[in-house]
Parts: structure tokens; sequence; C-alpha cells
């Protein structure tokens, strides 16, 4: 398969067998070498300006234009070698400060050299990779947010784990590696069915996901009043008798078959005459047969695999919700486009006591209304809204110093413990807060004026 990555085509092929980290050389023909590590001979002092005031980007620095670079490639020179006469004919080169030296050279190099080096996938690198390139689609989630997530969340290995999340999948593949394939993981999700594009890129085996399970949340609502209403499975008598009914009716094609066939004159008189005269309409019958039942078979398997897909889906379905409905998870995270408070709200009932919750959202006002209303109806503790902050750093001798291109936000995350709600007590202290909110004298004053 042919593969473009940041202006490169090349072929994976000569890629199976390395080990993760081999760094390649992309030749001609789009083909992966392994590159050869060359020892870089020590050079002699280069020429350097002690400013660059004096250099003027007026774009006639560069002698080579883009059909000269385009006539070396060519030719067959490597990138390296590209480089080096851009130098050499660039006539600003050697006035530059060393530093301006080293940043050109390695500008020059990351455009013309075809070195492409394959990494094993991890939470850093999808989640760098997705905030760099399609931020839109994980919701804005930065790479340190979603670090502070699995932290708060306390998601550890042999945990019960309730992820709702529409990240692509990126949050659900982060529970996952943190997981290791040991305890289970419930994913809420709107639609059709779970998006799993980045859950995929991680390249789990499939032990990680036998333990992965999906519910829908259209369905919640009626889980939690009790009244959620799945098919029964079949059973396997069921199951039985429908092959019964397949290979009866195989049995009963092939006896008609051969009762036909002893019927047909046996006589050599008779096979003679009708062979003659009846041979084409014979071809054409047995062509029209063969394609009907073709067809009945083709049918008859497409309902099998419609049905088995059913049932597969029932019997997770049923498998979810008996999970949920222990009401026992360790844990809940949250990173959805919908608003949080209703999530939140509803799906705080599957969770234990003393057991940690983490809401993301892009903006603030959301998560402050899903604040008072966890205020108000009690039974967590340690709310806390928080938003991290992030700076990148340039760590080089002589010139380290912070970048200057920085993220302006990287979302919120509202983050609590639950512990038991005792209704009655919170019902009444509710009573007494809105009897004890309208001072005495302000009543008083109130009934005078209608008297």
């Amino acid at each position: 398969r042919k593969i473009i990555f940041e202006k490169q085509w090349f072929y994976l092929d000569n890629a199976i067998g390395h080990i993760y980290g081999t760094t390649f050389e992309v030749t001609n023909g789009g083909s992966l070498q392994p590159k050869q590590e060359v020892e870089e001979t020590p050079t002699e002092t280069k020429e350097a300006g002690t400013d660059n005031r004096n250099i003027v980007d007026d774009g006639k620095s560069q002698k080579l234009t883009h059909d000269d670079i385009k006539a070396l490639k060519d030719k067959g020179i490597k990138g390296q070698e590209i480089v080096q006469q851009l130098i050499e004919n660039s006539t600003t080169f050697r006035d530059k400060t060393e530093f301006a030296q080293d940043k050109y050279i390695k500008k020059k190099k990351k455009k013309y050299e075809a070195v492409i080096t394959i990494v094993k996938p991890s939470t850093r690198i999808l989640s760098t990779m997705y905030y760099a390139r399609e931020p839109g689609k994980i919701n804005h989630l930065r790479y340190d947010t979603l670090a502070q997530m699995l932290t708060l969340g306390n998601i550890h290995a042999g945990s019960k784990v309730i992820v709702m999340e529409t990240c692509a999948g990126l949050v659900l593949g982060a529970v996952m590696e943190r997981m290791g394939g040991y305890g289970s993981i419930i994913q809420m999700y709107s639609g059709g069915s779970p998006v799993r594009a980045a859950t995929s890129c991680f390249g789990f085996p499939k032990l990680f996901f036998d333990n992965l399970h999906e519910f829908p949340l259209s369905k919640v609502h009626s889980l939690l009043s009790g009244t959620l209403s799945t098919e029964t499975l079949p059973s396997h008598s069921e199951e039985n008798t429908l092959m019964e009914e397949e290979s009866n009716g195989l049995t009963g094609e092939k006896q008609t078959s051969l009762q036909e066939t002893e019927e047909e004159p046996t006589t050599e008189a008779a096979m003679e005459i009708n062979q003659t005269e009846e041979q084409e309409t014979i071809d054409i019958n047995a062509n029209d047969v063969e394609f009907k039942e073709n067809k009945e078979k083709e049918n008859k398997e497409n309902v099998r695999e419609k049905q088995i897909k059913q049932w597969e889906r029932r019997r997770k379905l049923i498998e979810a919700a008996s999970l949920l409905g222990e009401k026992n998870a360790d844990g809940l995270i949250v990173a959805s486009k919908f608003h949080p408070t209703p999530l939140l709200l509803s799906l705080l009932e599957f969770v234990a006591p003393s057991r940690p919750f983490v809401v993301y959202c892009q903006y603030k006002e959301p998560l402050l209304e899903c604040y008072t209303k966890l205020r108000e109806r009690g039974g967590v503790i340690n709310l806390k809204l928080s938003e991290t902050w992030l700076r990148n750093y340039q760590v080089l001798p002589d010139r380290s110093h912070p970048k200057l291109i920085m993220s302006g936000g990287g979302g919120y995350l509202l983050s609590g413990i639950t512990v038991v709600l005792d209704k009655g007590k919170s019902d009444s202290s509710n009573l007494e807060a809105l009897k004890m909110e309208e001072p005495s004298p302000k009543r008083c004053k109130v009934q005078d004026l209608h008297c």
C-alpha cells in the first residue's frame, strides 16, 4: 500500500520484520532501506557572522533554482549532498550567526532528507499527533489534560471503568493502555455504534478487547428505571432446530432430485431419442436450477449471518447492562461534545461510593453549571474545577528559553469523589436552607403591606 506522509510517499514492505525505532531512508521508487549510522567527521571551524542585522530576506540569496534542485534529485543525488549544495550556493550563509546556521541546516535537512523512523504507537504520541493535526476530532483535548484525566480518574489494572467520550476513541485507548488488558471497561456511546478510530491505531492485542463492553446512551434511562426490555437470546435448542431445518431442507432437495432421476426412462433406445431432441433444453434447465440453488444458498447464508450478528449484539448489550446494573464501577470518565450535566448526573448512579470521576469540557461555563448542580444534589465531595497550563521550553546550549508559540488553553476538568447519598437528609436540609434564605424582617414588612 502506498503511504503519503509529510510530502513523502513510500511503501512499508521492507519495514516488516524490523524493530520499532528503526530509521529508514526513502530510496527511488518509494522503497525503505535501513539507514546506516555514519560517524560525523569533525569539520573545520565555520565562518560565522556576529549578528543578523544586515541580512535581508529578499529571495535572491540562493543561486540554485527549483529546477536545479529537481535536476539534482533526478541524477540520484541524496538529501545530504543537496543540503551541501544549497549551503555553498547561498550568499548570506557565512554572514549568519552560528545559531542561525545550525537552524538553516536543520530546516533544509528536514525538507530534502527523506528519513523516516517508525515508532511504537502510544498515548503520548497519538494524543500529540491528534492535537497538532486534527484537534477538532478530539474536542481540543491537549495531551497534558489527558494525562491529568488518567491520574484523577485513578485508572489502573483490574478496575471497572465507565468511559463516555466523543474524542474518536483516543480517551478509550488511553484507558485501555493504562489498564493493560486487566479489568473491564464499559464504553457509553450515542448513535448506532461506538467510534473507535483512534483506538485501532494503538495496535492492541485481542485480549484487550475481550473485556471491552459498549452500552447506548439512549437506554440508560430505561436501565435506571428498571424498564429495559431486551429480547431474549436464542437458546442452544433454537439454534439446533434452525440447523436441523436447514439440513432437512437440503436433504429434501436431494431426495426429490434422486426420485426424479429414478423415474426417468432407463432403456437405451429412449435415452438415445431424448438425447438428440432435448439436449439443449436440458442444459438450459440444469443451468437455471444450479443458479437458483446457489442463490437460495446465498440468501440463507446471509440471513444466518444477520441472525448471528443480532444475537451477538444482543448478548453484548445484556452483558453490559448486567455490569452497569451492579452499580459498583470504580471510576467514571466523561469527555464528550454533549453538555456534561445530564450525562454526569445519570452516569454517577452506576459508580460505587468513594470512587473518583472526571469530566472534561473545552469550555468552562458548562462545567460551572455542572458544579452547582452537583453541590445542590449532594453525594460528592472534593469537587474541583481546574485548568492545566502548559509551556514548552527549548533546551539547547546557550539558548534555552520558553518557546514563543504556545497553546492558549487545553480545556477544563471537573473532578470529585462519590459518597453515599442520604436522600431523606438531603431533602430536609434543602428545605431548611430555602427557609433560611429570606430574613424574617423582610417577610414581616411584606405582610404589613398586604394588610
